[in-house]
């Protein structure tokens, strides 16, 4: 399945039913007073987080959505039946931007959540809405109100507890095929990935999902290359492991160019913690190895492990620090839900 994490679309909810005007009209009553029901509301567009998706492949083909008009009321005080609904589904972790992509409407975080995107417009009133005392055969009727019509941006985030990142060719699809099932395509030339790959890594009866991302270059977060797109799915990783190519002139540059992609992305990516692999170290010698380690822990107080994702040298050492991280992510984030659930209130 095509993987694809932006679609803009066009939703309108459905138009209010206009109000009948009627009256009663049966033998041997002559003057019946007014009948006319209301119309019926709209139907609404309405977004729910389901679990079997991820990707908005389904919106790529498809980007106007109209819910139904409500049905004009009827004689005999019959009201019009509501418009039928639209319910679009998509994956979690989706957020839902207005036109301007900069206002965010949805988060869709849980499996089941349901957010109303669009409300239906309500029903217009008959004549017999109108009928009083003073006004005993009103004619007066209203039509439905409208529905609500917008552009509206979709963008996936995938919920990772891993983000894989670097500089292209660094070896991450090549370190993803080594410790999960996933098959993403390898080759020895820049940006071979094209599209975020997931895979599930088991370490200690433990698992965890680790994303790898396209490569990174520099100004990415100005839009430069594949990694102003693919920036977004690190924001929700509990952890990055930064892998370098060791068999690079200068690793330290390697290190600070991603860094810098980062920092100025922003959206708290540079505060998450971070786990180093220089990758590659079948390529090189004791002392060079030696040489680039020392180069970055000059610039990083983060340890920094030596590993080889084809020969698997290493491997396990950094997923077991991974796993430490994401653990205590996870009890952060269980415990920061706990504390929403029951009001908490530090000031209390």
């Amino acid at each position: 399945m095509k993987f694809l994490d932006q679609v803009k679309i066009y939703i309108k909810s459905g138009d209010g039913g206009a109000g009948a005007c009627s009256f009663r009209r049966e033998k041997f009553i002559e003057y019946g007073g007014p009948d006319g029901g209301n119309g019926g509301r709209g139907g609404d567009i309405l977004l729910v987080a389901v679990e079997d998706l991820n990707t908005l492949i389904d919106y790529r083909y498809q980007q106007h959505f109209r819910a139904q008009i409500g049905h004009h009321g009827m004689g005999r005080n019959r009201t019009g039946k509501d418009g039928d609904s639209i319910i679009m589904k998509v994956p979690v972790g989706t957020q839902i931007f207005d036109e301007d992509k900069e206002t965010l409407l949805a988060d869709m975080v849980e499996v089941g959540q349901t957010v109303l995107l669009a409300r239906g417009g309500d029903g217009g009133f008959g004549n017999a809405h109108y009928k009083s005392s003073t006004n005993r055969a009103p004619r007066k009727t209203t039509p439905g109100w409208p529905g609500q019509e917008r552009w509206i941006w979709m963008q996936l985030k995938l919920i990772a507890d891993a983000g894989l990142v670097g500089l292209p060719n660094a070896g991450k699809s090549t370190f993803l095929s080594s410790v999960t099932r996933a098959k993403p395509k390898i080759a020895d030339y820049p940006f071979t990935t094209l599209a975020p790959q997931l895979g599930v890594v088991y370490v200690h009866d433990k698992e965890f999902v680790l994303a790898d991302l396209p490569g990174l270059i520099e100004d990415a977060h100005l839009g430069a290359g594949l990694g102003h797109r693919f920036l977004g799915h690190v924001e929700r990783c509990g952890v990055i492991l930064h892998l370098i190519d060791g068999s690079a002139e200068d690793v330290g540059a390697s290190y600070k160019t991603i860094r810098r992609e980062l920092a100025e992305y922003g959206w708290g990516l540079k505060e998450k913690p971070e786990v180093i692999g220089l990758n590659k170290c079948d390529l090189l010698k004791e002392e060079e190895i030696n040489e680039k380690v020392a180069m970055l822990k000059q610039l990083t107080s983060s340890e920094v492990f030596v590993l080889s994702g084809a020969t698997q040298h290493g491997v396990p050492d950094i997923l077991s620090c991974l796993l430490q991280h994401i653990l205590a992510d996870r009890a952060y984030k269980k415990e920061a839900v706990q504390e929403k659930d029951e009001g908490y209130d530090p000031l209390r």
